[in-house]
């Protein structure tokens, strides 16, 4: 009986010996190809956190250089977001507070740059439509009429969609069309929460071009 075994499991470590010399070195390679690659995953992770720490502080300081109207000193740190930490969302964060400033301080050209980075490079999308509305409008107060329409094409957020058909309105009305213009405000106003103090701007719109909203609708909205 023993020797029956002896036998057995000598055929089975013979068959194991011949299926690790043909399959032996490639499953090596693919354990150290998993293996590497969820290194890279935890190193990766690691490091973007990192990233993300060092970003913080610089988008904190840049928030203070806004408060305080330092307009040097908050280029000066969003060059820096920009250039080290741009896959973080407070390089984006800090494009819209710096073209924010911009504007303050009356650099309307320098604005527009820092918008259309983050319209570019936000490592998140609602970041970049924001830049996108923003920019909207600065083009189209710069009568870039063209350009306005092709921005708010890009924003691609369904939160956005009343936002944008508020800006398009504005748009069309620029472009001479009223009747336009009377269907895009219309659109805005029926998307925005009944609480939201803008709808009331946009009732305003809609009045001046003789559209009368539903006065029910206005029922709860903030005063």
């Amino acid at each position: 009986m023993a020797s029956h075994l002896d036998l057995e499991e000598q055929e089975q470590l013979e068959q194991l010996k011949a299926f690790w010399n043909r399959w032996g070195n490639a499953i090596v390679w693919v354990l150290t190809v998993c293996l590497l690659g969820y290194a890279g995953w935890v190193g990766w992770n690691i490091w973007q956190r990192n990233k993300g720490a060092e970003a913080s502080v610089l988008f904190v300081q840049l928030e203070r250089a806004a408060k305080n109207g330092d307009l040097n000193g908050g280029q000066g740190l969003w060059a820096q977001l920009q250039k080290n930490y741009s896959s973080t969302a407070y390089a984006a964060q800090g494009a819209l507070l710096t073209a924010k400033l911009q504007l303050d301080k009356g650099k309307t050209d320098e604005a527009k740059a820092s918008l259309a980075w983050a319209t570019a490079n936000a490592s998140e999308p609602a970041y970049a439509d924001i830049a996108r509305l923003r920019l909207a409008a600065l083009q189209m107060d710069a009568k870039q009429l063209d350009e306005a329409g092709k921005t708010l094409d890009g924003v691609k957020g369904s939160d956005f969609a009343p936002l944008v058909a508020d800006r398009r309105g504005d748009l069309a009305l620029l472009q001479n069309k009223p009747d336009q213009a009377k269907v895009e405000f219309k659109k805005a106003y029926d998307g925005m929460d009944k609480q939201l103090d803008y709808r009331r701007l946009v009732e305003v719109k809609l009045a001046s071009l003789g559209v009368a909203v539903d006065a029910d609708a206005n029922k709860g909205a903030a005063p």
